[in-house]
């Protein structure tokens, strides 16, 4: 089973980008609603959180670890590899990989939470591969909460994610990475404000290529996965307004089950 973690729903851009490649495998999902968002929270906080999110996932018949979330990926991943037996995928290196294929101009913005950017594993990664390129990041913390409020289509998220990518665009970046899984679901907007000539890298779709090429390349975690079409969702905290953003994310109707610690 496939079992994915998010500080919240916004991850679940993810396991529906997962769906779509590796449609049939059993998935487990558990969002963390009641503590989001990560971003804001000490590195300590957010390793114990990943943690405990692990054995959750674990303990729900999850066989691979997919951290959804980028604030996770940039300070537990490597704390998860080494505890856990289970394999441990993060969610940093395939957007990473993308946008240095897709860059021409060598100018790369990364829009993120401020603990995901205040980590600067997004430039160290992008530096370590490709020397020399031009690294430009923002913190964007107002983004999740608008993403969980369901405020999709207000003017102020439009004005919001304009002021954001205001720096970036006078950087002229030409490509941008959305370093949190919650961003997709703003990706109409924030392509707009970013500008035509701006490659947007999507971390959710880049993960679920990466998990389907692991799966596929792997023997070890094929054998791990089971195919019989169970997908669960969990959360730690339930409101109407979750139900809501979550059914269109996945594009239909799912059932959100509360769990609490």
């Amino acid at each position: 089973m496939i079992g994915i973690f998010d500080s919240g729903i916004g991850g679940l851009t993810v396991a529906r980008a997962i769906m779509d490649r590796l449609p049939g495998y059993d998935i487990v999902y558990f969002g963390d609603t009641a503590h989001t968002p990560y971003g804001n929270k000490s590195v300590h906080t957010v390793i114990n959180y990943a943690v405990a999110d692990t054995k959750f996932l674990i303990d729900h018949g999850a066989t691979i670890i997919v951290v959804a979330c980028n604030t996770a990926s940039s300070v537990a991943a490597r704390v998860l590899s080494e505890k856990f037996k289970e394999p441990v995928l993060e969610v940093i290196t395939p957007a990473v990989d993308a946008a240095i294929t897709s860059t021409k101009k060598g100018a790369i913005g990364v829009i993120g939470t401020r603990a995901t950017i205040s980590s600067g594993i997004y430039e160290r990664k992008i530096m370590e591969k490709r020397p020399g390129t031009r690294v430009y990041q923002e913190p964007c913390p107002l983004l999740v909460p608008l993403v969980e409020e369901g405020w999709l289509k207000r003017p102020e998220t439009n004005m919001i994610v304009k002021k954001y990518l205001l720096p970036l665009k006078t950087r002229q970046i030409d490509t941008l990475i959305l370093g949190c899984t919650h961003y997709p679901v703003l990706k109409r907007i924030i392509a707009k404000k970013a500008g035509k000539n701006v490659a947007v890298v999507d971390s959710s779709i880049e993960m679920a290529k990466h998990v389907k090429q692991a799966v596929d390349s792997s023997a070890d975690i094929a054998k791990r996965l089971t195919k019989t079409g169970s997908i669960e969702f969990y959360v730690s905290d339930m409101t109407l307004r979750f139900e809501k953003t979550a059914r269109m994310i996945i594009g239909k109707s799912i059932r959100l089950t509360e769990v609490r610690g």
